[in-house]
């Protein structure tokens, strides 16, 4: 069994721990009943404006914080609860996949500032053979968002996309922003929608881009995407460390980017930045550093990293969670007095000091839009 804390803005319920005040040390979340001492550990954490998707392994989608945009999907609520969104308990709730053929699988999740976007494999028509991916998008927004064409501004259950991907390719990464998501799909190519006009999602570099595009002009095959307030980022093989940022250059996240990056573990985003882990435990990273954003250079070996909105995570080889940058909801733990010239800097979780009640091993973290979270596997 896992256990799931949050940390950080919290106004709509977002962190699922029972109440809608912003929190600085770990809470533990609230989930379903349903889940047993054998469900399966989180597969990815999706954090939109004010709501946050858990993804678990086994495919189970949970949410939790504002769910009157519909970026929660369609609400389904017990009996004896409320119908009105806004007065649920703030805890973490299954979302509503029925609309999905039988048998569809959740595998990514990505979230825009009011809506969602899932892909689900599903079983291939008998003209094809083995599985597809459909992507699935629901919510709101008005500069195409839910890749729905023009005329969808507004999705309150999940609905295909449609048309993609292509026949004979597959989606392997989902990446998004507040208003752009880009999708990876097995042959290299990366395809994106949502807000276009400081082109984020290639060129020509419009307002809206309401059904999926490709992104011309890349060069090479895309493995990764990340996406920041209004840039992309696309990456080549970890062998190959082919790496190119499109749209905006504010904070210098286009013109300071390196030539290339090899043998990158993970990468991750920002609104105003961008990460790489590599292989050997080392993070670069890029952009805006006005309140200490960036990676320091006494971090140590990193295992994993969690980049949120302007703040970022890292679980160090040593099984430490390390939170640092613009923290004033607490995301980054404690808030200390006075200026902050280089942002906040916490240890927020230890493997070396879990409580007894928490007995386990951190194994896995997540960032969101002001908001941190650190899953433990209990022994």
């Amino acid at each position: 069994m896992f256990l799931l804390q949050a940390l950080g803005s919290n106004g709509s319920g977002q962190l699922g721990i029972g109440h809608k005040d912003d929190v600085s040390v770990p809470q533990t979340v609230i989930l379903p009943s349903s889940l047993t001492t054998t469900s399966a550990g989180p597969r990815c954490i999706a954090a939109g404006g004010n709501h946050t998707l858990l993804l678990l392994s086994s495919g189970e989608l949970l949410w939790a914080g504002d769910a009157t945009t519909g970026a929660c999907g369609r609400l389904t609520c017990p009996p004896n609860d409320v119908s009105d969104p806004a007065a649920l308990t703030p805890e973490f709730r299954p979302v509503d996949l029925s609309p999905l053929p039988q048998g569809a699988q959740i595998q990514l999740a990505a979230a825009t500032w009011t809506a969602s976007t899932v892909v689900a494999t599903v079983a291939a028509s008998h003209k094809d053979t083995g599985v597809s991916t459909r992507v699935y998008s629901f919510g709101a927004g008005d500069k195409g968002e839910l890749g729905l064409g023009p005329s969808a501004l507004r999705a309150p259950e999940p609905t295909q996309v449609p048309d993609f991907p292509p026949i004979g390719t597959w989606v392997v990464d989902l990446a998004s922003c507040m208003g752009h998501v880009v999708a990876v799909l097995s042959n290299g190519e990366a395809w994106g929608w949502g807000s276009g006009r400081k082109g984020q999602l290639g060129s020509p570099a419009i307002a809206a881009v309401c059904s999926p595009r490709r992104i011309e002009g890349v060069g090479f095959k895309v493995v990764r995407a990340v996406c920041g307030r209004e840039f992309t980022c696309l990456f080549g093989a970890p062998e190959t460390g082919e790496i190119i940022v499109l749209g905006s250059d504010k904070w210098g996240v286009r013109s300071q980017a390196p030539g290339s990056v090899v043998w990158w573990k993970d990468v991750g985003a920002g609104w105003s930045s961008v990460f790489v882990l590599k292989e050997e435990g080392a993070l670069l990273s890029w952009g805006r550093d006005d309140h200490g954003q960036l990676a320091r250079e006494d971090l140590g070996r990193v295992r994993n990293i969690a980049v949120g909105s302007e703040h970022t995570l890292a679980l160090t080889e040593d099984g430490d969670v390390v939170a640092w940058g613009w923290g004033e909801h607490g995301n980054c733990g404690p808030i200390r007095e006075g200026p902050q010239e280089n942002g906040q800097r916490n240890r927020i979780a230890s493997n070396k000091t879990l409580p007894t009640e928490q007995e386990g091993k951190i194994t896995m973290i997540g960032a969101g839009c002001a908001t941190s979270w650190v899953i433990i596997e209990k022994t």
